[in-house]
């Protein structure tokens, strides 16, 4: 993968939750390609392991390590591999999340007419189990694996913690409060946590992603013929720069974050990477 540019990351370990998908599959790999030794965590093994071995035949070093941000045991078992195989985690990179459908209403604006049609979720139909499932695996899914690899991070020479918010933490999207909320959650406690981990020489900060073509979104967006749907064709009439966002234009962000030398004085923030999203007041 080309870098915006290099950083030293030689001998460092960073370990990557949600490694498997889209965005956190790139940041592993411009992890690796600045000579990280990265862990790729996610639910499910074979993803991790398709990152891993992309990393591994680029001339990189990674390995793929199943783990359940939302189970204290897995990511322990985890913890234990990595520390095996590659040593104590310099670098940790909460990228596991994402949205579930039954957290997400059917129209963006509740109309009346809309309590007396069949098959449309309204506020009023909301499953609190759905919302909950969303939080956890936003919040608690960042919680969790800091509370496990943050231990061996203590007073470690740039050590880092990188959380994924969203622009949705700064302004809610419509029809997706669940997510929204627990995005929130994240900006908030990646500022609690800066403050907190400061006495022990641990950097907390957070990239905030507005729209990028994703696994999880990309049927909400796109057709089967790969034109836009008219809810992408909203949000890019909202993002001033026009089009969506590519992985690789989060890696610069990424890269300054976790470089000491480039970043040592910032900590505590929420880094939007959205062309410009965030910043337009629609008019």
């Amino acid at each position: 993968m080309k870098t915006p540019f290099k950083i030293d990351l030689k001998d460092k370990v960073c370990v990557v939750t949600g490694g498997g998908g889209v965005l956190c599959g790139a940041f592993s790999k411009a992890l690796a390609a600045n000579g990280a030794k990265v862990a790729v965590l996610d639910l499910r093994i074979e993803s991790a392991q398709k990152v891993a071995d992309e990393i591994n035949n680029s001339g990189g070093t990674a390995i793929g390590v199943e783990a359940n941000v939302l189970k204290r045991d897995s990511l322990q078992a985890a913890r234990l591999v990595i520390n095996e195989k590659f040593g104590t985690c310099d670098i940790l990179l909460n990228g596991a999340g994402g949205n579930h459908p039954k957290g997400t209403t059917s129209n963006e604006i509740l109309k009346e007419e809309d309590l007396k049609k069949e098959g449309l979720t309204t506020f009023f139909d909301l499953d609190p189990d759905g919302i909950q499932f969303v939080f956890n695996l936003n919040f608690i899914g960042t919680l969790l694996p800091t509370q496990i690899f943050s231990r061996d991070m203590i007073n470690k020479p740039g050590a880092v913690i990188i959380n994924i918010s969203s622009m949705n933490a700064f302004t809610p999207l419509t029809k997706i409060p669940a997510y929204s909320g627990a995005k929130a959650a994240v900006s908030n406690f990646t500022k609690w946590l800066a403050v907190h981990m400061s006495g022990v020489g641990i950097r907390v900060n957070a990239i905030a992603p507005g729209f990028f073509l994703t696994d999880q979104n990309r049927s909400l967006l796109t057709n089967e013929d790969g034109s836009y749907t008219a809810r992408a064709g909203k949000i890019l009439g909202q993002t001033p720069m026009g089009r969506f966002g590519t992985p690789d234009e989060l890696i610069g962000t990424l890269l300054w974050l976790v470089d000491e030398g480039a970043s040592g004085f910032v900590n505590g923030t929420v880094i939007p990477v959205d062309g410009g999203f965030s910043a337009f007041s629609g008019v």
